[in-house]
């Protein structure tokens, strides 16, 4: 496949979250595909510790101003966007309020103590993500997702998104990690990606028979409906590396040796 176009979508970038393996995964992956000639182009939230006059973050207005509906609830999508320099590599911000200011500090990033906005906010924050995607008029080749917050990427392109023609010819890749939330994601989220569009059989089989989504069931699923995944590194959940490398898809294991071309030559075989 090309690899010219490459959309990474992650819960944590270095460095405007810092000191998590996440976050330096993110920053050296999208630094190593630049540098093998791809246009990356980066999305994460705008969590409310990040500072945004140090990292210069402006809103760009003709992005911004859509209304992400979610459980019959309007909620402001605003899109922020920072170059990170020297190297011009863009990153963009998913923002709204009621999902994300409140994580005024980093530790609150790693767990939440509002189960029933976990899910809301991944939803809206992957359906941001491909919104602007789209209206950038701009087609990926090639799409990885990094972080729990991202495990619906895989799932929203390839059913709700699947005609779309922003998306249609891409490859998803699904970068294991290991940080997560505590306990269970909203009892009703099933109910709220059913009204999302997604059809009750596929979402009943990513549940348990209580109609519960957890955080091993959120990794399962972005396996299944990826292309291929890879190990970050980032403390990697062993039960999500064993669910990949039984499913019979591309994965590449972790390696401190691996360099650009290791990745670059995996993502081009996909």
């Amino acid at each position: 496949m090309d690899v010219k176009k490459v959309l990474l979508v992650s819960q944590e970038i270095d460095p405007y979250l810092t000191g998590t393996a996440m976050a330096d995964f993110s920053r050296l992956m999208a630094l190593k595909l630049q540098e093998k000639g791809a246009e990356v182009r980066c999305f994460m939230p705008r969590y409310g510790a990040i500072n945004e006059r140090r990292n210069q973050l402006h809103e760009v207005i003709r992005l911004s101003g859509l209304n992400i509906s979610i459980d019959d609830t309007d909620h402001p999508l605003i899109i922020k966007v920072a170059t990170l320099q020297p190297t011009r590599l863009q990153v963009y911000f998913i923002d709204n309020d009621d999902y994300f200011c409140r994580h005024t500090q980093q530790k609150s990033l790693e767990t939440d103590d509002d189960p029933e906005t976990n899910d809301e906010r991944a939803i809206f924050f992957v359906r941001g993500v491909i919104e602007t995607v789209k209206k950038l008029r701009w087609n990926p080749d090639l799409v990885i997702c990094v972080g729990w917050i991202t495990a619906l990427v895989p799932l929203y392109l390839r059913s709700i998104y699947s005609e779309d023609p922003s998306f249609a010819e891409n490859k998803i890749v699904y970068a294991i990690s290991g940080k997560a939330f505590d306990g269970e994601l909203d009892k009703r989220m099933v109910d709220k990606l059913l009204q999302e569009g997604l059809s009750e059989e596929l979402v009943k089989s990513i549940a348990t028979e209580d109609g519960l989504i957890d955080f091993e069931r959120l990794n399962r699923m972005a396996i299944d409906f990826s292309d291929a995944a890879i190990d970050s590194g980032a403390d990697s959940n062993q039960v999500a590396l064993d669910y990949a490398k039984a499913s019979g898809k591309p994965f590449m294991p972790f390696d401190e040796s691996n360099d650009s071309s290791d990745y670059f030559d995996f993502f081009k075989s996909l």
